[in-house]
C-alpha cells in the first residue's frame, strides 16, 4: 500500500480522484486537502462518500504532507503549484500535479499563453509529461510528473500516430473539440451557468485557448520539427466529456482506410485504455463516461484528400483523474488498470 494526499480534493477533478483511489487496492488517502472547505467531513461535501469516507478536509501543507505520504496529487487551478513545489519535496515524495504549471517546457511559453510568472523553472526540465501510453518509460523513474490536459489527452493520441508515421501534412492540422460543462472548473462563472450553457452551444477561446501549445509541443517533439496547428474548443451541455474532431491532409490521395488502421494498431493495438472501433463507426462520449478509456474511428475521404480522426474520452477520467492514476501505478510499479477496470456507465 502506497500513502496518497489529494490537494484540491473539493473540486471537480480533487472528487473524481478520490472517488477513483477510494477504490484502488494500492492506495490510500489519508490527506485530503480543500482551503474552502477546511474543517469540514468531506462525505458532507460530497454525500455520495457516505460510510466510505469519514476524513476531515484540512489546510494544505505541502512540506508536512511530503513527510507523511509517497504521493502527492495536486489538483489546483495553474500558477498554484509552481508556487509550492520544490527540490526539497521531490527528495521526500512523488507529485502529479493536475495542473498546467510543468506541462510547458518553455517558461516563455508559459508565461505567454498563462498570462502569470513560473517560479519553479528549475524543475520544469525534470518534469514528465504524463501522455501514460507515450511516455511510460520516463513516467516510470518520475518524481515531477505533469498530467496532460484534457483536450490534449484527446487531441495527441488522435493524432500522434499519423504525425509520427509521416501520413499527414502537419501544416493542415485543424482541431474542433467539444467539451462538457465540468472542463471549466467548479469555480462560478457566468458562461457556465445552467441557463448560459443550456439548450446551446459556442465555440470559445478561438485561436488562444491555453491548451494549444500543448498539443503543439507534444506532437513537434515526436517528428522534430515545429507543428503549428489551429484549435478550436466549443462548450456543450453536458457535464462530462470531450469529443475532438481532428482533421488533415494526406501527403498521398492514394493512402486507403485499411492503411490508416494499420498504423493505428501498430501503435495502440495492444492498450488496454484505447478501443480502436470497427470502419464506419465513431466515438461517442457516453461510451467513455466514467472511464478510463479512449475511443477513436477515422475516415479517409478519398474526394478530398483529407483525414479525419474522430477521438472521444471523459474529461474528468481519462482527460485528468484517471490518467494520473494510470500514471500513479506506472511510477509505483502497479498493474497499468489497478482502479481503472470499471465499464463506462453510458446511461
Amino acid at each position: 500500500m502506497i500513502k496518497t494526499a489529494v490537494v484540491g480534493a473539493t473540486g471537480y477533478v480533487g472528487e473524481e480522484l478520490v472517488r477513483l483511489l477510494s477504490a484502488h487496492p494500492q492506495a490510500e488517502i489519508p490527506y485530503l486537502t480543500s482551503h474552502s472547505n477546511a474543517g469540514q467531513k468531506y462525505s458532507e461535501i460530497y454525500r455520495s462518500f457516505n460510510h466510505i469516507i469519514s476524513d476531515t478536509c484540512i489546510e494544505e501543507n505541502l512540506e508536512e504532507l511530503a513527510q507523511k505520504v509517497d504521493l502527492i496529487f495536486i489538483a489546483l487551478p495553474h500558477g498554484i503549484a509552481c508556487k509550492k513545489i520544490n527540490k526539497n519535496i521531490l527528495e521526500k515524495a512523488k507529485v502529479i500535479d493536475l495542473g498546467a504549471d510543468f506541462r510547458i517546457k518553455s517558461k516563455q511559453v508559459y508565461e505567454e499563453w498563462y498570462k502569470t510568472e513560473h517560479k519553479s523553472t528549475e524543475l520544469l526540465e525534470e518534469a514528465v509529461y504524463g501522455l501514460s501510453e507515450w511516455k511510460r518509460e520516463r513516467v516510470k523513474n518520475a518524481r515531477l510528473v505533469a498530467n496532460p490536459g484534457c483536450y490534449t489527452t484527446c487531441s495527441i493520441l488522435s493524432l500522434l500516430p499519423v504525425v509520427k508515421e509521416g501520413l499527414i501534412d502537419t501544416e493542415t492540422i485543424v482541431i474542433d473539440a467539444k467539451s462538457g460543462v465540468t472542463g471549466a472548473g467548479k469555480s462560478l462563472s457566468p458562461g457556465t451557468h445552467f441557463t448560459e450553457c443550456n439548450e446551446s452551444v459556442k465555440a470559445y477561446k478561438i485561436a488562444s485557448h491555453r491548451h494549444t501549445p500543448e498539443i503543439e509541443q507534444e506532437l513537434s517533439e515526436f517528428v522534430q520539427k515545429e507543428i503549428k496547428l489551429t484549435f478550436t474548443p466549443s462548450l456543450i451541455p453536458i457535464q462530462r466529456g470531450i469529443l475532438a474532431n481532428c482533421y488533415a491532409k494526406l501527403v498521398d490521395k492514394s493512402i486507403k482506410y485499411e492503411d490508416v488502421r494499420e498504423i493505428f494498431l501498430k501503435y495502440y493495438g495492444k492498450e488496454y485504455f484505447i478501443r480502436i472501433m470497427e470502419k464506419d463507426n465513431y466515438p461517442e462520449t457516453r461510451w467513455v463516461r466514467n472511464s478510463n478509456f479512449y475511443d477513436v474511428g477515422f475516415k479517409v475521404d478519398a474526394r478530398t484528400g483529407n483525414l479525419v480522426v474522430a477521438g472521444a474520452i471523459d474529461n474528468l477520467v481519462k482527460g485528468a483523474s484517471g490518467q494520473a492514476i494510470q500514471n500513479m501505478n506506472i511510477m509505483f510499479g502497479f498493474d497499468e488498470k489497478t482502479g481503472l477496470e470499471s465499464v463506462p456507465a453510458c446511461l
